[in-house]
């Protein structure tokens, strides 16, 4: 059978594009593993935040608050921004980042938000939208929607060659042959690895491995904690299913695109940091693991036909913000991919500054 889209990757990227597109084209969506979104999308650090990514990706973030929302799939939880008085530039350059953007923003007493927080950090900023978000809920909810509207889910279909045949592509895959007429790189860390077998040039998409750890304190985190994050971006922590900490050591290792574990000095290096900032007393370390983030050179995310290569469309590049910016990226993406006015969600929103075009391809 022929299909009209084949998309690679059944990740959040993948999933949302095929859901989105599904009223109006076949689909095939081919995952490499045994379940969809075991790299990324199940790893996750779980929470949305409109400064998350920067200035360039806040809009699709802020465009797709009002989906998640009505979707029930946020949980109020707020993210403070903490420094020390040496950090007092960085906290001025990222309330200036955000001037106008629309995305509340106050400053605040942090030590009055965290009880126990050592009396060096002094500064703070307080983003009341960041939320919670109910990552398996949300990829379920487009993998059920693209099943309705008629998509065809393919698990262990690692793909092993693609060839261009007239105006389309054939793929080959560990679950078999499918031929289609676009092909749709969604492959998180392994994009331009697919972009290399079906001979279009990559982009420099680039993976790294991030730290998670679950911790259990003394004193447990206090009813009401929010998301807190170092302005210098090197920790956040959040509260857990009531009395646990999820804690990171914000770090970015280059790695090539697997089944990446945490390192232990990666741990140690969280915890170190997590208690130069409060006073509790670390009881157990319960629970350690990583994931993959993907970034393209400019931390933008990638959308759009490959200028070279007809019929090759990239959705990769999403870092780790591609869970929050999923409803608005999903819409502007399939726009562009099925050549239809975009919803009037993303209608304001600059696609081009998410073109493939924007690099010079990598040789």
């Amino acid at each position: 059978m022929r299909y009209d889209v084949a998309i690679v990757g059944a990740g959040m990227a993948g999933a949302s594009l095929a859901a989105a597109i599904a009223p109006y084209a076949s689909v095939v969506l081919l995952e490499a593993e045994d379940q969809p979104g075991y790299h990324a999308t199940g790893r996750s650090a779980a929470f949305w935040s409109e400064t998350y990514g920067g200035p360039g990706v806040q809009p699709l973030t802020t465009a797709s608050g009002p989906a998640l929302h009505d979707g029930g799939f946020l949980q109020s939880l707020g993210s403070l921004h903490i420094g020390r008085e040496a950090d007092r530039a960085a906290i001025e350059a990222f309330l200036a980042e955000f001037d106008g953007s629309g995305v509340a923003l106050e400053r605040v007493d942090p030590q009055a938000l965290v009880p126990g927080l050592r009396p060096d950090w002094t500064l703070g900023v307080l983003e009341q939208s960041s939320t919670y978000i109910d990552v398996g809920a949300l990829h379920a909810h487009y993998l059920a929607q693209a099943r309705r509207g008629g998509v065809r889910l393919v698990v262990s279909a690692a793909l092993s060659g693609v060839t261009r045949i007239g105006g389309g592509w054939s793929l080959e895959t560990r679950a078999g042959l499918f031929d289609a007429t676009v092909l749709v790189n969604a492959a998180g860390a392994w994009a331009d690895a697919i972009a290399r077998m079906a001979g279009v040039a990559p982009i420099g998409i680039t993976a790294y491995r991030r730290t998670m750890v679950q911790l259990a304190t003394d004193p447990g985190p206090p009813e009401g904690l929010p998301h807190v994050v170092g302005i210098g971006g090197d920790f956040y922590f959040k509260p857990e299913a009531g009395s646990k900490i999820w804690l990171s050591p914000h770090d970015e290792t280059a790695t090539e695109p697997g089944d990446v574990q945490p390192e232990e000095i990666d741990v140690a290096i969280a915890i170190d940091r997590f208690e130069r900032v409060v006073d509790w007393r670390v009881t157990r370390v319960e629970r350690r693991w990583a994931g993959l983030r993907s970034f393209a050179p400019d931390r933008l995310p990638v959308y759009g036909f490959a200028p070279e290569a007809p019929g090759f469309f990239w959705c990769a590049g999403q870092g780790g913000f591609g869970i929050q910016t999923a409803p608005a990226a999903a819409a502007l993406a399939s726009a562009l991919l099925l050549g239809r006015v975009p919803d009037a969600s993303v209608g304001g929103i600059d696609a081009d500054r998410y073109a493939p075009g924007r690099f010079a391809p990598v040789r």
